[in-house]
């Protein structure tokens, strides 16, 4: 949720109750909800949100969401709180997955990433395929290296199990993991992430990089460039424990 003090919006309420509270807590009207994709742990709360405080619904156009949704696709914008977000199309977790991306916000642009991109990992592929999940990610680590990444789940501490797993000599990985162990054990998030931290960290957003071809044929020794090893890495992660 943002909010500035009298509005709010909230990103995939998959749960009302949790945003009802904050908004009492708070203080604040809720004034618009943002949804990345159909996913019923991202969409829960919607009607019993818009009932109560009257906010306007936005999300992707080719996807079942609780209507009456504003309908949006890659390059529209939307205004809230003062704010403009950009619309991307981002398809590999479902087919109409959609993110928004704010250029500004108290100095530093902000992305909400719903499934595609995680801290360290990204979404199931479910209804895209991988050439389409690996566009989508290329098209989220171009932006900014300062850009904020909101993404909707805590996976960091089993995502970084898996990076070591694929990249074990990652400095960048191994600093990143003791960091996050840290903070979790005082229980603390580990999110917002940074696009220039998850380039750094991320192996699906690094499969263009020869120790990451060079482990990807390890575990299939068909993955020969970088879509095939994008592919081959997201199998693996599917299947590991």
């Amino acid at each position: 949720m943002l909010h500035d003090g009298r509005q709010a919006l909230v990103v995939d309420p998959g749960d009302a109750q949790p945003v009802m509270d904050a908004l009492r807590r708070e203080g604040v009207q809720l004034q618009a909800i943002l949804v990345t994709h159909h996913h019923d742990d991202h969409t829960g709360g919607i009607d019993t949100l818009r009932e109560s405080t009257g906010a306007t619904v936005y999300g992707p156009a080719s996807e079942n969401i609780p209507q009456p949704l504003t309908p949006l696709r890659g390059g529209q914008t939307v205004a809230a709180l003062g704010l403009e977000f950009r619309v991307m199309d981002v398809p590999g977790h479902t087919a109409g997955h959609i993110a928004f991306y704010c250029p500004d916000l108290e100095g530093k642009p902000l992305l909400f990433c719903g499934d595609t991109l995680f801290s360290a990992g990204c979404g199931r592929i479910f209804e895209g395929t991988p050439a389409q999940m690996l566009a989508s990610l290329n098209s989220l680590s171009a932006l900014p290296d300062t850009t904020r990444v909101c993404c909707t789940h805590e996976y960091t501490l089993s995502n970084l199990k898996f990076a070591l797993e694929v990249e074990p000599d990652n400095a960048a990985l191994l600093a990143y993991n003791a960091h996050c162990q840290s903070l979790r054990a005082q229980g603390l998030p580990t999110l917002p992430s940074s696009i220039a931290m998850e380039k750094s960290i991320n192996p699906f957003l690094r499969t263009t990089l020869p120790a990451l071809i060079a482990a990807a044929r390890r575990f299939d020794a068909a993955s020969v460039d970088s879509s095939g090893a994008f592919a081959t890495l997201r199998q693996w992660k599917n299947q590991y424990r």
